[in-house]
């Protein structure tokens, strides 16, 4: 396989983050997954945080702007990044690697997140946390009633997606598959498919960092924390890349 080579002059880039909540550095798996992405490229970029996704381009972060254009979208801009370094992104990758990948983030972004999201915004003794964290910004007054009315339209999206129909022991069960799955696709020691971390170890570590670190615990927090080979390997990737979800 030839050597992939990064272009010669990289665009300036911003990295527009949603910032800190719940003891965390970085409180989107997506976000922390395409910072460890940039750092472990060696690109160089500035991030900008902003406390409200509704005003991105597509009403979720992260997004990215690259030399005066807006990329939206986490896996968009994996493919943008891929591009502009000349396919450093996937390099070594085998279509087995990729397949199995793309199955790995999948898992973790289209159902466990989900999960996890209910876990944070859908339990009464939570909930709490959620209006300190995500909406300290509003007025004092009104800070509830907003709360409330993002709350609504997050048990609206759970129930589209299908997770939000079932109780809570129901949903526990399915978090501890997915949650026994990554477990066995993680290696004991080293990364996914090199002896470096890549893309689909940072989507994993990404998201799990934010489960095992968040402060309070949630009930999805707490079943994680039986899976520490799942943490040993979130911590393995942290450590590597020096990014973390945590602060540090």
């Amino acid at each position: 396989m030839t050597q992939a080579t990064t272009t010669t002059t990289p665009p300036s880039l911003t990295l527009v983050t949603l910032g800190d909540a719940f003891g965390l550095r970085n409180v989107s798996p997506f976000c922390l997954k395409i910072e460890m992405l940039l750092t472990s490229l060696g690109l160089p970029f500035e991030s900008d945080v902003q406390r409200d996704p509704r005003k991105a381009p597509k009403g979720k972060l992260p997004y990215m702007i690259a030399d005066g254009r807006t990329i939206a979208d986490s896996e968009l801009i994996t493919e943008y990044l891929d591009e502009i370094t000349g396919g450093r992104v996937y390099a070594g990758l085998s279509d087995r690697d990729r397949a199995h990948g793309v199955a790995l983030a999948r898992l973790v972004e289209d159902h466990l997140y989900w999960l996890y999201v209910a876990s944070r915004w859908l339990d009464d003794d939570w909930f709490p946390n959620i209006v300190d964290g995500f909406f300290h910004i509003a007025p004092a007054l009104i800070r509830p009633i907003v709360a409330r009315a993002a709350r609504r339209q997050v048990r609206q999206t759970l129930h589209l997606h299908g997770l939000g129909r079932h109780s809570l022991a129901e949903q526990a069960g399915f978090m501890e598959r997915d949650l026994q799955a990554l477990e066995a696709a993680a290696p004991e020691s080293g990364f996914l498919f090199d002896d470096a971390p890549g893309i689909y170890d940072f989507t994993i570590a990404g998201f799990m960092a934010g489960v095992y670190d968040n402060k309070p615990p949630t009930w999805g927090t707490k079943i994680a924390e039986k899976y520490r080979g799942l943490r040993a390997y979130t911590e393995r990737v942290q450590e590597h890349v020096g990014v973390y979800g945590r602060f540090v």
